[in-house]
């Protein structure tokens, strides 16, 4: 398969109605292809297993789970090859959390066919060994490449990275978490290490673009969108490195209409984006992949 190479991007997402309370983008397709890739995405879900009540003056009516399932269902009977994916906090916020610990959540992220998540701050807000246990109960990855946990109960049971074989499809798959001093207590993370994002993230995508050859690098973010600081969040982090294709984005709970194309290092396109939180917004990007032409990204929002 030929490099990605990401076209008409900027003007992909287009078109918005609203349907019954889901809303939907027009759909584009190249007009030649050889395989269809969809990510499907969420971040800082919040244990909102529900949805929001009909009175709320934001969101009425709007996300839960039983919704999300749905679309995700009728996403995967129209492309098989469909890759669900989370960037972290998905505990904390309902006391959904506060009676099942994160149970419930990680049991229902299973049902809903996710393949991978990230871990965020919340996640340890029940302390390390919680999501530990709560393991026991995912039927998904929990990837973390910047978190040294080798001195924690963790060992072993996040890996950094994971590649997912789709349709003759290599795509590399890794997890970044922000740092926990200052938002975590200690008693809460325990031996857990904050090592270098941007240094992690170039390792990372080096050893799956390069070493084992994915086809597509996808970074599950915890770090935040966008800083006026010099904190990393992850349009520096798309700007300082290279070999990412998308970077899924959390922790800030930005709404992004579409995703943000920045230049890498080596001056090629790489795709952020981030959909808001408490499982309002489902985001879906499609990829085209050719073996004699090159290929396009289309991406798009779908508020379910």
């Amino acid at each position: 398969m030929r490099r990605l190479e990401f076209l008409k991007t900027t003007g992909a997402a287009t078109a918005f109605t609203a349907v019954g309370g889901v809303g939907l983008f027009n759909t584009w397709t190249p007009a030649s292809y050889d395989k269809h890739l969809t990510i499907l995405h969420t971040n800082d879900v919040h244990c909102h297993i529900d949805p929001f009540p009909a009175n709320d003056s934001k969101y009425p009516n709007l996300g839960g789970v039983s919704r999300r399932f749905s679309y995700i269902q009728s996403v995967i009977s129209k492309n098989p090859n469909t890759l669900v994916l989370d960037a972290g906090d998905a505990f904390q916020g309902t006391p959904y959390f506060n009676f099942y610990g994160g149970e419930l959540e990680y049991k229902l992220m299973s049902k809903m066919g996710y393949h991978a998540s990230t871990i965020g701050n919340h996640e340890f807000d029940n302390g390390i060994a919680n999501i530990a246990a709560q393991l026991a109960h995912a039927k998904f990855d929990l990837l973390n490449a910047n978190y040294d946990l080798s001195n924690t109960i963790l060992d072993g049971m996040v890996q950094p990275h994971q590649i997912y074989e789709v349709n003759g499809l290599s795509v590399g798959v890794f997890g970044l978490g922000i740092e926990l001093d200052g938002l975590v207590s200690k008693d809460l993370y325990k031996e857990t290490k904050y090592l270098n994002p941007i240094e992690i993230a170039q390792e990372q995508s080096r050893i799956l673009k390069q070493d084992l050859k994915c086809d597509l690098v996808i970074c599950l973010s915890h770090l935040g969108y966008k800083y006026s600081s010099e904190k990393v969040d992850d349009l520096k982090l798309a700007k300082q490195t290279k070999d990412i294709d998308l970077i899924i984005g959390g922790h800030t709970h930005t709404f992004l209409d579409r995703p943000s194309v920045i230049k890498n290092k080596d001056d090629k396109n790489v795709l952020v984006n981030q959909v808001g939180w408490a499982g309002i917004n489902v985001g879906r990007i499609d990829f085209y992949f050719s073996k004699n032409e090159k290929s396009n990204a289309k991406s798009l929002v779908i508020e379910v």
